[in-house]
């Protein structure tokens, strides 16, 4: 049955592809090891409309975008293409880097470095490929730091545009932040793993997969049901789906991992692991038979939205979870909002922005009746797989908390390239017993292209989450530069107009709302709950309601964008996060909008969950202003009851909150 099923997906991956004749395999660019490439290489995708929702990147998409993004940058551009010049051939080097540096202080792991710390005094790096065929790859990669060897991008890869399987030491990010990821980065050293994906998108709706299954670490501490020990090689795996409307410059993408096995925690049937996949619910909670016996899973959303113009910007969110929501598979708790605006040119600047906040419970899993506990917890070398956080605290300690990235680029007439990046990190104390201090990460970066090379130092100084303090001035010098342009493309950037219908939008107006609060979910009374705790509805009360966000035009009737609002909810704060901002214009003055994303409520402890909703619009009630109704709704918008005086008992120890809005606005279009 497996079999045909395989053979089934194939057959509807090839009839999906739109080409007669599919192109081959791609090599990918570096991942957090060559900045300089990277940096302009997301720039040019910004201004080639490709919203990136994983990496690596493959080469051949940025090739894609190249056309697109010389109307706008011809200088960018060309400086792209000198950089991708080594993935256009047959046998090539992609990319050498040897840094060596003086150290002191702390041994602070370094965010995405692979589990590099701040006291390694050197790191060499660097990956080289031959293709002897169109449809075949063979690249051999590696990364060396102090105390760790890793063959990262050492990989064969084999197929088509629509179906790449790549065998090896493949790096995975799934997350549009280039900072974060909540559920797989380059915070831990790369994974062995069997990957396959598409990098064409295939139909209208361009649609984007990938699957993986990895091998985690050596532990001796994964936990049976029965709460004995074992030990061995536990399994991570994953699957990715996205769409990416040709032409849009918008993208949206749901993901899940799933941690199981190791030692005499395996014998999961690909079945039970399907079955486990997709009813996480009852899989973690009743059980779903031994041959579905899983450890830990994650899930989580992400969006991308390019906005082109003269000053050209990215929104991208991600929602994720670690648990699902009042027994909901569809819904999160334990959840992290991360959200994210890069300007990738502003004169001779470009600007990021990435701010996260998370609940509690990431990255630590044990055992239950029904489910593999994990004592090392979701690590690889004892270092986290997703957000840097998992590394900045107690190990073992699940703090929820806050982080924010700043990095700022700038191009001097004198040449090169000066990028400040700062780091905060706060550990939330009404989570943990321990006294974290708030960590402070800053780094000054300048590289000068010297022939084919980049030369460079870096200064990086911080204070860790237990207040200890660490410096390191370094210096490289990296081959695969992308700081020289090509000398065909000396013209200067062109100075590119808005598109037509792309607007920038301000709401202010009145929300009259109700909310439904479930403390402890006890109804009835049952062994974990011995007193009933009834659902208290509040009255219809009335606040104040602001927003603001963005939409671009993708057909004659249809937008799409995303916006950020706020709301005055009982007294508290209500931010919402539209992931997706969809609109139809009918033929007269009349709009209708359908939406959804994430919400923060500002309660006790901050609630998160999902929303959705709909509305109305009379476009042009006046030039540039138009008139809006919405109906909203937050469902089990959800918290941890971690308090002092707060209700305890119940199943779980969450509190929900459902939320519901009318909102009464106008609009102001710029």
């Amino acid at each position: 049955m497996t079999t045909r099923r395989g053979l089934l997906l194939l057959a509807l991956l090839a009839a999906l592809q739109p080409h007669a004749y599919a192109r081959g395999v791609t090599p990918y660019l570096p991942l957090n090891l060559d900045p300089e490439v990277e940096r302009e290489v997301e720039r040019v995708l910004i201004l080639g409309g490709k919203p990136v929702m994983t990496r690596p990147i493959p080469a051949a998409v940025v090739l894609d975008a190249l056309p697109k993004a010389c109307e706008v940058d011809a200088v960018l551009c060309g400086r792209v293409r000198r950089a991708l010049k080594q993935y256009m051939q047959d046998t090539a080097v992609e990319f050498t880097s040897v840094a060596g540096a003086i150290t002191n202080g702390a041994k602070t792991v370094m965010p995405n470095q692979l589990g590099e710390t701040a006291q390694s005094p050197f790191q060499v790096a660097g990956a080289a490929y031959i293709q002897p065929s169109a449809y075949a790859l063979v690249n051999v990669g590696g990364v060396a730091y102090q105390g760790r060897e890793r063959a990262t991008g050492s990989l064969i890869s084999l197929g088509f545009d629509w179906a790449q399987l790549d065998l090896g030491f493949r790096d995975h990010w799934w997350s549009p932040m280039t900072d974060s990821a909540m559920l797989i980065s380059t915070e831990a050293p790369t994974m062995p793993s069997v990957t396959v994906s598409n990098y064409d998108p295939l139909t209208r709706l361009g649609l984007q997969y990938q699957v993986f299954a990895a091998r985690m670490s050596y532990s001796d501490k994964i936990e049976l049901t029965n709460g004995n020990l074992t030990r061995g090689y536990p399994k991570f795996a994953g699957l990715h789906l996205g769409i990416e409307p040709g032409n849009s410059g918008w993208s949206l993408a749901a993901n899940r991992i799933i941690v199981f096995g190791g030692g005499a925690a395996g014998g999961q049937s690909i079945s039970g692991i399907l079955r486990a996949f997709f009813n996480a619910t009852q899989c973690q909670s009743t059980g779903c038979g031994t041959t579905a016996i899983i450890g830990k899973q994650e899930a989580s959303v992400t969006s991308r939205f390019i906005f082109p113009g003269r000053v050209p910007f990215s929104v991208y969110f991600e929602f994720a979870g670690n648990d699902t929501a009042g027994g909901n598979r569809l819904l999160f708790s334990k959840t992290d909002l991360s959200a994210g605006l890069h300007f990738p040119r502003v004169g001779p600047f470009d600007i990021t922005y990435e701010f996260s906040e998370w609940q509690p419970s990431w990255y630590v899993h044990h055992h239950s009746a029904v489910q593999t506990g994990y004592g090392d917890g979701i690590t690889n070398y004892l270092l986290s797989i997703g957000h840097w956080f998992g590394d900045q605290r107690v190990f073992g300690d699940a703090v929820g908390g806050q982080s924010n990235m700043l990095r700022v680029g700038w191009e001097p007439r004198l040449g090169g390239l000066l990028e400040a990046r700062f780091r905060s990190l706060t550990n939330d104390s009404f989570y943990s017993a321990s006294a974290y201090r708030h960590e402070n990460m800053g780094s000054l970066t300048y590289s000068y292209p010297w022939k084919d090379y980049v030369l460079g130092t870096e200064i990086d100084y911080g204070r860790d989450v237990f207040g200890a303090h660490y410096t390191r001035l370094t210096g490289f010098l990296r081959y695969g530069d992308a700081l020289h342009s090509d000398v065909d493309s000396v013209e200067e950037s062109g100075d590119v107009p808005r598109p037509d219908r792309a607007e920038i939008f301000v709401d202010a107006g009145v929300v009259a709302n109700r909310v439904l609060s479930d403390i402890t979910s006890c109804h009835t009374i049952t062994p974990s709950c011995q007193t009933i705790t009834p659902r208290v509805e509040s009255g219809t009360s009335y606040g104040a309601h602001v927003a603001v966000g963005a939409r671009r035009a993708v057909s004659e009737h249809q937008d799409v964008g995303v916006a950020v609002e706020a709301d005055d909810i009982q007294g508290l704060s209500l931010v919402g996060a539209r992931i997706l901002d969809y609109r139809y214009r009918f033929t007269g003055p009349l709009a209708l909008s359908l939406f959804g994303g994430a919400a923060r409520y500002a309660n006790a402890t901050p609630a998160y969950g999902f929303y959705l909703g709909g509305g109305l619009q009379w476009r042009d009630l006046m030039p540039h202003w138009d008139l809006g109704i919405d109906y909203r709704y937050a469902a089990k918008l959800d918290r941890l009851r971690v308090l002092p005086g707060e209700p305890q008992g119940g199943y779980r120890p969450d509190a929900y909150y459902d939320v519901s809005m009318g909102t009464l606005y106008v609009s102001r279009k710029f």
